[in-house]
């Protein structure tokens, strides 16, 4: 699946993110709406991770759907 196919659909793979990153509130959800870039920079905000290491999980996450 790429990317474009979550972000069209995003509304069913919010509850498979929160699930993965268990610190996004709906309210992060809400404004990520699908957004890959805002989804990484919360990741790393959350999670004090580097951009890199976000982009990864959120790769990682991308491959099993």
């Amino acid at each position: 699946m790429n990317w474009d196919q979550i972000e069209g659909k995003w509304e069913q793979f919010k509850g498979g993110a929160q699930a993965r990153w268990g610190k996004l509130t709906n309210d992060d959800l809400d404004v990520i709406d699908g957004n890959r870039k805002q989804l990484v920079g919360k990741i790393q905000e959350q999670y004090g991770k580097s951009e890199e290491a976000a982009e990864k999980e959120v790769d990682e996450w991308l491959s099993r759907h």
